[in-house]
């Protein structure tokens, strides 16, 4: 969306389209993202195909974005956005037209849908008429797909000595986790002192998180711990101590991401942490902290094992170099033993949970 589909193929080392593709295939690389605002908002279906000219030059083959009609139950969803190599119709505002004397819905007659051609096939529709106001469904979903936050968080990063400024997001790998608190200190204190109370009940020994700006205009955090009189420092703090904190802090963003991705959030962390962060997790996804979807990758039983069937995705490779996606409560057998008392993560490890 940034950047269009010929430098993303190649940016962050993957090595252009052919890389990308699935091995020993000629076809398009092909998207179908499926979401909604709100339960009461009818769903969107975005569909992507990216593929190659003569030339072997990546660009966006079809585009669309499907939407039932108000009230609509069954039926084929209608269109509002598809395009074909850069060409094609989009239809602007909110809902379609209806004509008044009847049920039926006015298409071309509505002089809503307007002809689109971009001026290069390497660039999304999504990301050009997303800025227009005339699209505000496109730019729902656009904001939508800009909002996604990956959280890959690194202790060492956490570690780092920032510049002072407050920022309002917690980024990729932690390391303005100094500016995130400064913040929250500046601008929602009394939500940083509910994860503080939070930290405190989970992590023996933690009373309070202050931060403080250095004589050479750097930011520390500096940790209060049972027994200590003096501070510590982020520099002196566990791994876990810090991961356990970002992660509780993350969760409490005023303004969260709609889709959080969490990369084996495990690493580092005391086993019998685990419960307490998937008790987090379960409690932002519920919509009780604002409602983000929460997508967490990992490699440990132990995280597995506070999870309930319905909750796990295996995935799995086959024979043929491809793997699957299957639900935890898909395999045969798993929710009768879970059922019986046992864990998820016990099962996995015993290969109940396998192919």
């Amino acid at each position: 969306m940034t950047y269009g589909v010929g430098e993303a193929c190649y940016r962050s080392g993957r090595g252009g389209f052919e890389r990308l593709r699935s091995m020993e295939r000629d076809g398009n690389i092909e998207f179908e993202i499926y979401y909604r605002e709100s339960a009461n908002e009818r769903p969107i279906t975005y569909e992507l195909s990216i593929g190659v000219d003569k030339s072997g030059r990546p660009r966006v083959a079809n585009e669309r974005l499907r939407q039932r009609r108000r009230g609509q139950k069954t039926g084929r969803p209608f269109s509002f956005l598809e395009l074909k190599d850069g060409s094609g119709k989009v239809w602007s505002g909110e809902d379609l037209s209806e004509n008044e004397d009847s049920d039926e819905v006015l298409l071309e007659e509505s002089n809503s849908t307007h002809k689109v051609e971009l001026d290069s096939d390497e660039k999304l529709a999504i990301s050009t008429l997303g800025n227009l106001k005339d699209h505000p469904r496109i730019s729902k979903f656009r904001k939508f797909i800009e909002g996604w936050y990956l959280s890959y968080f690194t202790p060492e990063s956490a570690r780092d000595l920032p510049r002072v400024g407050a920022q309002k997001h917690l980024n990729r790998l932690g390391d303005n986790l100094g500016n995130f608190v400064q913040f929250m200190e500046n601008e929602h204190p009394k939500k940083l002192r509910k994860v503080l109370e939070e930290i405190s009940s989970k992590i023996p020994g933690i009373e309070k998180i202050k931060t403080e700006k250095s004589p050479d205009g750097r930011l520390l955090l500096k940790f209060w711990s049972e027994g200590f009189k003096n501070p510590f420092y982020a520099q002196q703090m566990s791994d876990g101590t810090l991961k356990m904190f970002a992660y509780m802090l993350l969760l409490e963003d005023p303004d969260p991401a709609p889709f959080i991705c969490i990369e084996e959030p495990e690493n580092g962390l005391y086993h019998k942490l685990l419960d307490s962060l998937v008790d987090e997790f379960r409690e932002s996804a519920s919509g009780r902290k604002g409602g983000s979807q929460l997508f967490v990758t990992t490699h440990q039983p132990y995280l597995v094992d506070a999870l309930s069937p319905k909750e796990v995705w295996v995935l799995e490779k086959q024979h043929d170099g491809f793997s699957v996606l299957t639900r935890a409560s898909d395999y045969p057998g798993v929710v009768e033993m879970f059922e019986e008392g046992l864990p998820l993560g016990s099962l996995w490890y015993s290969d109940h949970i396998d192919s």
